[in-house]
């Protein structure tokens, strides 16, 4: 995994990743979604998505078994995981707790 992932998930900013595969139907369902945090939730929040067929490094390293995974980094701790689609209520609100 990269230096990058290692510096921004260590950030004082919360970051989502969202562990996804392209051929992945309920993924697809989180793009939206996604974009609906993003946009109501500025710049509280930095989102990643990697894709686990390109960086199976990084599936490796947390152990993803099914796509979507969201996990929530804050100071490069891990405070939430879930795999299968959140709702965006959903995800502003654990975001929230997190930040607060």
């Amino acid at each position: 995994m990269s230096n990058r992932f290692s510096e921004i998930i260590k950030n004082e900013t919360p970051t989502l990743v969202d562990f996804f595969a392209e051929w992945c139907g309920p993924c697809k369902t989180m793009k939206p979604i996604l974009e609906e945090v993003k946009r109501k939730s500025g710049d509280k929040l930095t989102i990643l998505k990697i894709d686990i067929d390109r960086s199976p490094q990084a599936a490796s390293v947390y152990q993803i078994q099914g796509v979507p995974t969201l996990i929530l980094f804050k100071k490069g701790f891990i405070v939430w995981r879930q795999s299968g689609v959140v709702s965006a209520n959903q995800l502003l609100q654990l975001i929230q707790q997190h930040t607060g």
